[in-house]
């Protein structure tokens, strides 16, 4: 059977959010997949959608939601057919999706590290008593707070361009972005250094970006299989079952890598505390394909040994 390709006339369009790491993105997979078909760019439109976290600014992400304000009106889209498939940071997505939609497509990942960002010091050792450090991530501020608690932890939202901004106007004395983020900009100069994960564990696939589609959008499915990178997938499947078992959120403070060993999955999981008074962590090998199952297996036990009320933002 002959895949009904677009074109200039017919095009595929892509959803995306309108940062430029996010335009970044779209313009990855739109690039891949004129490559991978031998199509011109004119045979894609990339549809910039506004998500309510790209309209909400000036407040935690945990008051107005969590990760789904980043994704609902461009999974909207994709349901009413506005938009063919959807390009998303996967740090972002919930691990389920609509009914009617499938997160089955990556692309190979990136650098998985935090960048450590600041106009005035080397790193966070450096800085005094007090000093303010910028995150908007939980994950962040709370493992900064179990190595650093003399530091005080300061909201700081917005894309790059708005967080480096706050930087310049003394905001904070430093914040973090991923390397992933800051390579794909062309912009890894901003970075003072990169974070090793046995020194900050990333958020579950960070770096990674995956592209959502319609259940019964044969058309759409066959031409993400060209695109797949599967490692990135089998890496990605831990790392989200860790999460989901978890019933992770932008509300609760986890961290999660996956990385492959010879034939073997080797998964690293942290949980943390919201105010950074403790963290648990595991780490764990198992063959590839038990990595759902090895990624379930490490939130119960590090569930079990939090007890209630871990994650409790009055603890």
């Amino acid at each position: 059977m002959t895949l009904d390709l677009p074109t200039p006339k017919t095009a595929l369009k892509i959803g995306t959010r309108g940062s430029p790491l996010a335009l970044a993105q779209a313009n990855e997979t739109r690039d891949r997949l004129a490559s991978a078909f031998d199509l011109p760019h004119e045979a894609f439109e990339i549809v910039v959608i506004k998500t309510t976290g790209d309209r909400i600014i000036d407040r935690p992400l945990k008051e107005i939601g969590g990760k789904g304000l980043f994704t609902r009106e461009i999974e909207q889209a994709l349901l009413t057919g506005e938009i063919d498939i959807a390009v998303h940071s996967m740090k972002d997505m919930p691990v389920l999706q609509p009914e009617g939609l499938l997160l089955d497509t990556y692309l190979p990942r990136e650098d998985v590290r935090d960048a450590f960002v600041s106009p005035g010091v080397e790193c966070l050792a450096e800085l005094p008593k007090g000093a303010k450090v910028g995150t908007s991530s939980l994950r962040r501020k709370a493992q900064v707070l179990v190595a650093y608690p003399h530091l005080e932890v300061v909201e700081f939202r917005g894309n790059v361009q708005t967080r480096l901004k706050k930087l310049d106007d003394g905001v904070a004395a430093c914040t973090f972005l991923a390397m992933a983020g800051l390579n794909r900009l062309g912009r890894a100069d901003v970075a003072r250094s990169a974070i090793a994960p046995d020194v900050m564990l990333p958020a579950v696939a960070q770096g990674a970006i995956g592209i959502e589609r319609r259940a019964g959008d044969s058309r759409a499915a066959d031409m993400l299989t060209a695109i797949h990178h599967m490692e990135t997938g089998q890496r990605l499947a831990a790392e989200r079952s860790f999460l989901a078992t978890l019933d992770g959120s932008c509300e609760t403070p986890i961290a999660g890598l996956a990385e492959f060993d010879g034939k073997n999955l080797r998964l690293r999981g942290e949980i943390l505390r919201p105010d950074g008074s403790e963290s648990l962590s595991d780490d764990q090998t198992a063959p590839i394909e038990d990595g759902c199952e090895l990624g379930r297996a490490m939130a119960v036990k590090l569930l079990e040994q939090a007890g209630s009320g871990f994650f409790d933002w009055r603890q």
